[in-house]
């Protein structure tokens, strides 16, 4: 058996109750051909987005069941005929796919020296263009900036 959607719109016309009947008589009929309903939900009636038979709302019926693929064909002779029903679609629902976690990155880890400093981070320092970094003193750069200011 396979798993099968139905959405179908009832006229406007008919009352709350009389559609809640034709609902109730779909699902009878798709019990008799051997079918499982495994949802049914039916809404307030609802503009819709053009006329369809010259009609401008109607009451949206979602049906989720499970069948044989002979039974389908009579279902669809069924909502056809009904003047009731203004249209309907059927689709095979496929099973939801669990997809697989995302595989994330580890972070690298370098091995240390007694410093607590990479071997990577030393190598970098190595290949600075400017050569290591000095520490500059508050008095060499006042005796500087005394040189330059007296020529």
């Amino acid at each position: 058996m396979k798993p099968y959607e139905l959405t179908y719109i009832i006229s406007s016309d008919e009352k709350s109750e009389e559609a809640e009947n034709l609902k109730k008589e779909v699902e009878v009929f798709v019990q008799e051909k051997g079918g499982i309903i495994v949802k049914s939900e039916k809404t307030v009636p609802q503009s819709l987005a053009y006329p369809i038979k010259r009609h401008s709302s109607g009451f949206f019926v979602t049906l989720e069941f499970q069948t044989e693929e002979k039974e389908i064909k009579a279902l669809v002779e069924k909502l056809e005929k009904n003047p009731k029903i203004l249209r309907h679609v059927i689709i095979i629902k496929k099973p939801v796919k669990q997809r697989k976690e995302r595989r994330t990155r580890k972070p690298i880890m370098m091995p240390k020296d007694k410093s607590g400093v990479s071997e990577v981070y030393k190598e970098k320092a190595k290949k600075e263009p400017f050569g290591p970094k000095e520490e500059v003193k508050l008095e060499d750069i006042d005796k500087k900036l005394d040189e330059i200011l007296s020529e």
